[in-house]
């Protein structure tokens, strides 16, 4: 079974890139099972099952959704296993920008939205640095000369990814995003390893502590200390 985990920042498309992406696959005639992963709601399962297509979805809460994609992994996979799938397709939130779901045998997909700025790719770590794909979107509604610069901040990041500029609203990429997933390699649950550790998230506030003063914290903490300030003329 081929793993396809599609990570991105918050509205960027990834749901309406993907049901594209679905229909050139179903064309082929490749069974596919689709995992949805959000944090507090979600109909977009309902999106893919209009597709005709086995879907789960789980809702994170107040935990991490990619941690809580890695975490459930198994049971994604199951699910996919009981409906024979030949491909399972996992669509993961993304909060932080600093998580990396992307597993080594998986492939991993980054939709990132052009119209958040040049700098962007620079600012949201490996979820991007270690995708082996990444889907541009909303590039039609900037000018030439930024998706140029944005294609390049990208690839100064991630040498190696293949880039595919994609459209939600009219399948633009989608034909070349499902070639892609159908040329993933197999995965391995049993076998297989993160790409990328994820971000630590060991702390007093992870537990449910309220209280702002620093008297009240312990675990992993960074503080400012040292960083350059401007105090103004």
């Amino acid at each position: 079974m081929n793993l396809i985990i599609v990570a991105g920042t918050p509205g960027a498309g990834k749901t309406a890139v993907l049901l594209h992406a679905v229909k050139c696959i179903k064309e082929q005639h490749i069974n596919i099972s689709i995992a949805k992963i959000d944090c507090l709601y979600t109909e977009d399962h309902l999106r893919f099952q209009k597709l005709g297509v086995p879907t789960m979805f789980g809702l994170s809460k107040d935990m991490c959704p990619d941690h809580f994609t890695i975490y459930n992994l198994a049971e994604m996979t199951a699910f996919a296993q009981e409906n024979d799938s030949d491909m399972l397709i996992i669509e993961t939130a993304g909060l932080c920008h600093r998580c990396a779901p992307y597993t080594a045998s998986s492939l991993g997909v980054c939709v990132i939205d052009a119209t958040t700025g040049p700098n962007t790719p620079l600012k949201v770590g490996p979820f991007l640095s270690t995708a082996n794909v990444v889907a541009i979107t909303k590039g039609d509604v900037i000018s030439q000369a930024e998706r140029e610069i944005f294609r390049e901040r990208i690839i100064e990041m991630n040498p190696g990814c293949r880039i595919i500029e994609a459209n939600g609203l009219t399948g633009k990429g989608a034909g070349e995003l499902a070639q892609c997933f159908t040329e993933a390699g197999e995965f391995s649950y049993d076998n297989d390893t993160l790409r990328h550790n994820a971000p630590f998230s060991i702390c007093t506030l992870c537990v449910g502590e309220t209280r702002i003063n620093r008297k009240h914290h312990r675990g992993v903490l960074r503080h400012i200390d040292g960083v350059q300030t401007y105090r103004g003329e």
